[in-house]
C-alpha cells in the first residue's frame, strides 16, 4: 500500500505525519485522503505540491502507484 507523507500544514490538517492507502493511482489516493481528513486537508492539498518517490507529480494525470511508493504533500512555505 502506498504511503502518504504529510508535512507542515498538511500534517496539521490531517493530524498525522503519514498514512497508508489502498489506492492504485495518485488521484485515487489523494481523493481518499480528502475523504478521510476533510475539507481543511483538501484546501491545504489544493495549495500544495505533490511528489511521488522524490519526483514532482501532476494531479489529474492518472499516475499509477505501486505498493511501496511514497507520496509527499508539501504545502508552500511562508515566512520572511
Amino acid at each position: 500500500m502506498p504511503t502518504l507523507l504529510m508535512f507542515a500544514l498538511a500534517r496539521e490538517a490531517s493530524g498525522r505525519a503519514h498514512d497508508r492507502f489502498a489506492a492504485g493511482t495518485l488521484d485515487g489516493l489523494l481523493d481518499e485522503a480528502v475523504e478521510r481528513y476533510g475539507d481543511r486537508f483538501g484546501a491545504v492539498l489544493d495549495a500544495s505540491r505533490v511528489w511521488v518517490n522524490g519526483v514532482q507529480a501532476a494531479r489529474g494525470s492518472g499516475q499509477a502507484l505501486a505498493e511501496h511508493d511514497d507520496v509527499a504533500v508539501i504545502p508552500p512555505v511562508a515566512g520572511g
